[in-house]
């Protein structure tokens, strides 16, 4: 299936994002039309069966489309360009496949928890680095927030469009944003629950709305 449109290493990196999550609430296809357009998507799923996970992946590339959303498969760069992704979010253990990543015309982004992992994805080109976890989270269940502090020198260390995950909300990533202008970043936000709460919100102004008709 080919991508939607040609990228280049210089392309702007979405600053909203859903990342898919096999323990939502509310199923990822729901959640992806709740996105303004310009957002992105990470599907992840990695547990589902290879069919499976392909289908989905169809799915939510034909929402990405139809809402001009940018779509990447956590996979490596040959399954995501393949399945018609604009992109891999490449893990740490696939490290060594970033060049292809480039050679494809991918999209290129990178999980980053701490500085070593900053720096590989400096060296890596990574278009968008998914800092976390800036706040306690569910995902990462005990592990402490990284704090704004630490998060931003994560953020200037990595050298990409640096993307907050980890208990993010709009409120919390206006918030970012506003501690990051000092420092000539302008960050990003990805989230999981944020949207489950929002679709979650929607399901009940309209149950409420049919209730009162």
């Amino acid at each position: 299936m080919p991508r939607r449109h040609p990228l280049s290493p210089t392309i702007s990196s979405p600053h909203i994002w859903l990342f898919s999550d096999e323990r939502s609430a509310i199923d990822v296809v729901t959640l992806a039309a709740l996105l303004p357009p310009g957002s992105g998507i990470v599907v992840r799923h990695d547990s589902l069966a290879p069919a499976a996970r392909w289908r989905l992946a169809r799915r939510l590339i034909h929402i990405a489309r139809a809402r001009r959303l940018v779509l990447l498969l956590a996979d490596t760069p040959a399954i995501a360009h393949r399945w018609g992704a604009d992109g891999v979010h490449l893990r740490q253990h696939h490290l060594g496949k970033a060049g292809q990543a480039h050679r494809l015309g991918l999209i290129l982004t990178m999980p980053v928890h701490d500085r070593a992992e900053a720096r590989r994805a400096r060296r890596a080109g990574t278009h968008a680095a998914f800092i976390s976890p800036l706040h306690p989270t569910r995902s990462h269940p005990g592990a402490p927030g990284l704090g704004r502090a630490a998060w931003l020198r994560l953020a200037r260390l990595a050298g990409a469009q640096p993307i907050a995950l980890g208990g993010m909300s709009p409120a919390r990533a206006r918030a970012l944003q506003k501690a990051a202008m000092a420092s000539g970043i302008t960050p990003g936000w990805a989230a999981i629950d944020a949207w489950v709460e929002k679709a979650a919100k929607r399901r009940e102004r309209v149950v409420s709305r049919l209730g009162s008709g």
